[in-house]
C-alpha cells in the first residue's frame, strides 16, 4: 500500500517543484515602481502564485469536509478553506494595486492534484490529501521566505508575512492527521524541477471572465487582507 500510494503521488508531483514554478528569466528585474515600492518579476510571480496555490487548495478543503474520515482530517479542510479564502482576499488586493493579471484556474499540474483527490476515497483519499499538500505548502513556505527577504514593495512583503503563518498553520494541521509520509515529502522537496512552463503555469483569465472570489466560511476568523504601511 505505502509503495503504491508513493508511486501515485510521484507520478503527479516529480520532478515538479510541487506546483511552484521559479522565475527563469530575471528575477530581479524591476517591471514597474509603483508607490508601495519596486517590483520586481519575482515579486510578481509570488502574488500568482499564492493566488493559484488557493485555487487549487480551496476546493481540496471542501471535499475534505465531505470524504474526510477522520476528526483531524476535516479540520485540516476546515483550515484549508478558511486559511486559503483569506489569502485570495489578500492576493486580489495587491494584484489591483499593482496592476497584476491573476488567472482564474489553478495550473494544469494543480488540476491534476484535485482531480487525483476527487477520485480517491477512504483512507487513500486521507493520506494523500495530507501527504500531497503537506508536500505543496512545504515547497511554497520556501519561496514566502525569499520572497520576504528580498522584495523592496510593501504590498508584496505584507502578503507574504500573511502567506508566512497561514502555510505554517496549514503544515501544523496536516501533521496532526499522523497521515503525512514524510519521506515522501522529502523526496519531492528536494528533487529538482523539469517539468514545461506550461504545466505549472496557471492560465490567464479570458477577457469576459468575472474574476473568480474564493469565499470564506461564515465563521472566519481570519483577516481579509494584510494592512500596508
Amino acid at each position: 500500500m505505502g509503495g503504491a500510494l508513493s508511486l501515485t503521488l510521484g507520478s503527479l508531483l516529480y520532478p515538479a517543484m510541487l506546483g511552484v514554478q521559479k522565475v527563469r528569466s530575471a528575477p530581479e528585474r524591476v517591471i514597474a515602481t509603483p508607490a508601495t515600492g519596486p517590483l520586481t518579476e519575482a515579486d510578481r510571480d509570488f502574488v500568482v502564485k499564492v493566488r493559484s496555490a488557493g485555487l487549487w487548495e480551496y476546493p481540496v478543503g471542501q471535499t475534505a469536509l465531505r470524504k474526510g474520515r477522520t476528526k483531524a482530517v476535516k479540520t485540516a479542510g476546515k483550515h484549508l478553506i478558511d486559511g486559503d479564502a483569506s489569502l485570495d482576499a489578500a492576493a486580489r488586493r495587491a494584484a489591483g494595486q499593482l496592476g497584476i493579471t491573476l488567472p482564474n484556474q489553478p495550473s494544469p499540474q494543480q488540476q491534476g492534484f484535485v482531480a487525483k483527490l476527487n477520485a480517491d476515497s477512504g483512507k487513500q483519499f486521507d493520506t494523500d490529501m495530507a501527504t500531497l499538500l503537506r508536500a505543496t505548502d512545504g515547497q511554497i513556505l520556501s519561496t514566502i521566505a525569499s520572497v520576504r527577504t528580498t522584495t523592496k514593495n510593501t504590498l508584496v512583503r505584507a502578503l507574504a508575512d500573511q502567506a508566512n503563518g497561514i502555510v505554517l498553520d496549514l503544515i501544523t494541521v496536516l501533521e496532526k492527521t499522523g497521515l503525512v509520509d514524510f519521506d515522501q515529502v522529502l523526496f519531492q522537496e528536494t528533487t529538482a524541477p523539469t517539468l514545461p512552463a506550461q504545466d505549472i503555469t496557471p492560465p490567464p483569465p479570458a477577457v469576459t471572465q468575472p474574476q473568480v472570489v474564493l469565499t470564506p466560511p461564515a465563521n472566519s476568523t481570519l483577516s481579509p487582507s494584510p494592512s500596508v504601511r
